[in-house]
């Protein structure tokens, strides 16, 4: 059975831990990865980082309300939070699209 995993209140997040969860390029990498609205696994990052230190990642995400995780069985599937899009879409919006076009330079 699936198992999702403590999430904070939406309305208990603030811009400015939202700001500062997208302040590492790992999580602007996951946060774009997730911006299409599916679920993902640890397979659908191209990162070159220890499990550990992922993890971290997503936690840090997932605290500051951006991104949804659930377990099922040993896997980890983890999503951009709807309710997160909807309130921070223009900045969600502006940085991402600003860091793919840093990254397509």
């Amino acid at each position: 059975m699936p198992r999702e995993l403590a999430h904070p209140d939406l309305e208990a997040v603030t811009l400015a831990k939202v700001l500062s969860a997208l302040g590492d390029p790992v999580r602007l990498h996951v946060m774009n990865i997730l911006a299409d609205g599916n679920e993902h696994t640890r397979q659908d990052f191209d990162v070159r980082l220890a499990q550990s230190t992922f993890s971290h990642h997503i936690k840090v995400l997932r605290d500051a309300g951006l991104l949804r995780q659930r377990m099922e069985g040993t896997r980890c599937y983890v999503s951009l939070r709807e309710e997160a899009r909807d309130r921070f879409a223009a900045v969600l919006d502006s940085v991402l699209a600003t860091d793919r076009a840093e990254r397509a330079r």
